[in-house]
């Protein structure tokens, strides 16, 4: 692979919490060395790529991203997927195991490991299910899964309601040293919800949840994680009532992390007056008070990681009435320009914006990368954060396009994607 050289650009490091200008050197597809403003290529051979003042980062880590592969192809494929997460600067997708059928034995996983190296041009890390069939009744081969290439476990929003399997679960992975990602929210009083009660809920007539669904799931979830010693993963955070648990089990030296949509992040339940089904997600949308409290969590690290939360749904899943149309928003291509805006609301920095979207999914996982040094992979992004748009959902790349962002005007444009240094996206 020949050598490649960037500068003239700001490169952001979430590693040292800084943004700095220079460039950096690429060889072998590793990060070679970083080079100071105003240096040319370093003095090596290869190609030379003037950023123009615009911003280099790491490439995004995606946490939770659904592929359609196998069962329901017609609302994402690989092939899709991978384009769109190249378009999002998005580097390496780490892939939910709810698919048709569940991705819970060896020769599922690896069928979708197989089809996505022939066709994504990004890395993908996919994720199994916790229990066959994600039923929550009997756990996987978690030693088998691992062995063909699972990087954590999860049966995403199905949760295990029966304690002594989950429990079991847990010491079997503790003893595996295997990640669990779970999705903290009470089935018995979330069932049915497309709405977070109080007034708003209540004046559109929708059947709500209140925010303490969450918060008694995570507590269950603690109290296991500290009998078995479990590393654990909650996938969303979303309200501000969880948070002192949160920041108590890590206190108290728990292997926890959590991570939050970009969704939740830069939406809230008012979002849903006019019942576009685009917005309706799971858990849904919270109040401003929440958005605002786990955007600060976020910047202070007690909530670690960021993720799109990829869900395609198709057409006639959506055009249904809100309480009948199914959850979920495409995030890939949107997922960098909505984290701008809480940049440009002064809410979250750039650096710790990168130390949730890429280095600390990749350190949770046990990944090469999300980190501007020398002998990191050339897993890269090039944008502008000042870039106006306005986003038409037609021209996003997934198979579904069923994003609440259409129509939104938005900042921040992904002008070049690189993978290993080879790229793999260029805008127009």
């Amino acid at each position: 692979m020949s050598a490649l050289s960037f500068v003239n650009a700001w490169l952001v490091d979430p590693e040292a919490g800084t943004i700095r200008a220079g460039g950096l050197r690429v060889e072998d597809g590793c990060i070679a060395g970083l080079l100071p403003k105003g240096e040319g290529d370093g003095g090596g051979s290869g190609r030379v790529i003037d950023c123009a003042g615009r911003h280099l980062a790491p490439g995004i880590v995606d946490l939770g991203v659904k592929v359609c592969e196998p069962g329901e192809r017609h609302k994402e494929s690989y092939r899709s997927v991978g384009l769109a997460a190249a378009a999002g600067g998005v580097t390496t997708i780490v892939t939910r195991p709810d698919t048709l059928p569940a991705i819970d034995n060896p020769e599922t996983l690896e069928f979708v490991t197989r089809r996505a190296r022939e066709a994504t041009p990004v890395n993908v890390a996919p994720m199994a299910a916790l229990t066959k069939g994600r039923a929550g009744r009997e756990m996987t081969e978690i030693g088998f899964l691992m062995d063909a290439g699972a990087v954590a476990f999860t049966d995403c929003d199905r949760v295990v309601t029966d304690t002594k399997v989950l429990s079991r679960a847990l010491s079997y992975a503790r003893a595996l040293g295997a990640l669990v990602v779970a999705h903290p929210q009470d089935p018995g009083l979330s069932v049915g919800s497309v709405a977070t009660s109080g007034k708003f809920a209540s004046l559109r007539g929708l059947p709500a949840v209140s925010p303490m669904a969450e918060r008694m799931a995570l507590d269950r979830d603690v109290a296991l994680i500290e009998m078995t010693g479990a590393r654990y993963h909650f996938d969303q955070i979303t309200t501000a009532r969880a948070l002192p648990a949160l920041e108590r089990a890590k206190r108290n030296g728990l292997d926890v992390t959590a991570g939050t949509s970009i969704h939740h992040l830069t939406l809230n339940a008012l979002d849903i007056a006019d019942y576009r089904t685009f917005f309706k997600l799971k858990p849904p949308l919270r109040d401003e008070d929440d958005r605002l409290a786990v955007a600060e969590a976020v910047a202070s690290g007690l909530i670690d990681v960021i993720s799109s939360m990829h869900t395609p749904q198709d057409e006639e899943s959506k055009r249904l009435p809100f309480e009948e149309a199914a959850s979920g928003a495409v995030g890939l291509e949107t997922f960098l320009p909505a984290a701008m805006r809480l940049h440009h609301a002064g809410l979250i920095e750039l650096p710790a914006l990168w130390r949730a979207m890429s280095l600390n999914p990749a350190r949770r996982l046990g990944l090469p990368g999300g980190r501007m040094a020398p002998g990191a992979p050339a897993d890269l992004v090039l944008f502008d954060p000042d870039a106006p748009f306005v986003l038409d959902r037609a021209t996003l790349r997934s198979k579904s396009r069923n994003t609440p962002f259409d129509g939104a005007r938005m900042q921040g444009r992904v002008l070049g994607t690189w993978v290993a240094g080879a790229r793999v996206y260029e805008a127009n």
